[in-house]
């Protein structure tokens, strides 16, 4: 299927319009951002302890030092012998991202319920350098609504995205993005929580293909996406090279 094909002079006309358009939603985007900054802040009292690779670390020390902290809620459950697909695409645009964020203050973790062998065979497997720790045997990942127990499952009810949503919708593991700041006394307050396809701007791939010509050129929402080492090889397309 082929768009309409115009002059130039329709064209331009065409994206001018757009343009007004695009204008409105970086201000929408900026109006929003703000108001993400100021949102009210929750002080998290309960004592976290993950399993990282230089042992037990409290929710505190997972800053390494900085004053901000932004948790990854990366699908990976005990039983599962691979991460979500779509977290790994996710994940895929992270270690990139790592100086500038810490020269910047901010910590990026991720947090998965797999045991700790799991996560670093699977870290290994995609290449990734960023920290990612296991909160097993942790409340953590319930108490921030991305992991389900059968109990759970089993309701009339479970609640994912600040919404009550049909289970029979839920997994046992969800993802999700989570903010915490630590202030110079040690006390660590969570900011801010974004679930479903709320941290897709995180995912540069999503955001160059919209501006190519078939944009995500999708069935469903990223149904399109593999694990990096799992694409066959595409075909290219005709050439008068070859």
């Amino acid at each position: 299927m082929q768009n309409e094909v115009v002059s130039r002079e329709l064209w331009l006309e065409a994206r001018r319009a757009l343009l007004l358009k695009e204008k409105e939603a970086t201000k929408l985007r900026d109006s929003i951002n703000a108001e993400r900054l100021a949102l009210p802040w929750v002080k998290v009292d309960k004592d976290y302890v993950f399993d990282t690779p230089e042992g037990k670390k409290s929710l505190a020390e997972l800053f390494d030092g900085r004053s901000q902290l932004l948790i990854y809620h990366f699908m990976l459950g005990p039983d599962w012998d691979a991460g979500c697909p779509g977290c790994s695409f996710l994940s895929d645009h992270i270690d990139g991202a790592l100086p500038h964020l810490n020269h910047h203050d901010v910590t990026w973790v991720a947090v998965s319920r797999a045991p700790l062998d799991k996560i670093a065979a699977y870290k290994s497997r995609m290449g990734w350098k960023f920290p990612w720790v296991s909160s097993f045997g942790s409340d953590f990942n319930f108490d921030y609504h991305v992991s389900f127990s059968p109990e759970d499952l089993a309701k009339d009810k479970v609640f994912y995205n600040f919404t009550p949503m049909q289970p029979a919708d839920a997994n046992d593991e969800l993802p999700g993005l989570s903010a915490f700041y630590r202030n110079d006394k040690g006390e660590v307050f969570h900011t801010y929580s974004s679930y479903a396809r709320g941290p897709e701007e995180l995912i540069g791939t999503l955001m160059i293909l919209d501006r190519a010509p078939k944009g995500r050129n999708e069935d469903s929402t990223m149904n399109f996406v593999r694990r990096h080492d799992e694409y066959e090889e595409a075909p290219r397309a005709p050439s008068c090279c070859h």
